[in-house]
């Protein structure tokens, strides 16, 4: 017969070992990070390029600048004001 220590120290052991067997959230490592995925990050950046050149084209050629070379100086001012950018590399 067992006596009321060893039937606690069983009882401990089997709970001890029922949460490390069951992936107990509190013990597990944390998920890796997920990857970037460099087309998407690609794509993002080309949007924000042609989303910036057009709005800057546009308020160059408000000013009365010409449609051609208000284009090519947005593009040159923002491959100047985002130069880490793969887009501006473009």
């Amino acid at each position: 017969m067992m006596t009321p220590t060893t039937t606690r120290t069983f009882t401990l052991l089997f709970a001890v070992a029922a949460l490390g067997a069951s992936g107990c959230s509190m013990f597990s490592k944390k998920p890796a990070q997920p990857k970037e995925n460099p087309s998407i990050s690609g794509q993002t950046e080309d949007s924000l390029r042609q989303r910036w050149i057009d709005r800057r084209a546009a308020e160059l050629a408000a000013q009365g600048t010409a449609a051609e070379a208000a284009r090519t100086q947005a593009e040159r001012e923002f491959r100047e004001k985002f130069p880490y950018t793969g887009a501006a590399k473009k």
